[in-house]
């Protein structure tokens, strides 16, 4: 069980109420097809993303993000459970898509420099340390199935 303190509850939501979660989403996903393009293997559906424009500017990379940040958002309402939050998710790229589970690490670090960019202002030390903890968290509840 993950201890969160009052703070680190308030940033974490704080971030995540004041985003776009369309554009940080989008944004983010994109950057990890372009910084780790091994990810794109897991979207060979998307269409074209031979060029950091082309994936930038898909559409689906976009509609895949916010869906991606979406949870990522409403797994904040869950923070006594992320893990539960995340079975049936963590079993279905697990089993069915067979995500390599470094990748939901990789998201993280991506999503953490993304938020940076997009709320400079809000994201101090604290900030950072607090979405820092809680993508960890995600991102090793989205591989639990895997143990």
């Amino acid at each position: 069980m993950v201890h969160w303190t009052d703070d680190e509850v308030k940033h974490v939501h704080d971030i995540f109420s004041k985003i776009t979660l369309t554009e940080v989403g989008g944004d983010a996903l994109a950057r990890l097809l372009v910084v780790y393009p091994w990810c794109q293997r897991y979207f060979t559906s998307f269409g074209n993303l031979g060029s950091e424009d082309s994936i930038c500017h898909n559409a689906q990379v976009k509609a895949h993000g916010l869906k991606v940040l979406s949870s990522i958002a409403e797994a904040a309402n869950h923070l006594s459970d992320i893990k539960g939050f995340y079975t049936k998710l963590s079993k279905h790229h697990s089993e069915k898509l067979h995500v390599d589970p470094a990748n939901f690490m990789l998201f993280a670090r991506i999503l953490l420099c993304t938020l940076a960019r997009h709320c400079p202002k809000l994201f101090d030390a604290d900030v950072q340390h607090a979405c820092n903890k809680y993508l960890r968290v995600c991102a090793d509840a989205l591989g639990k199935q895997y143990h």
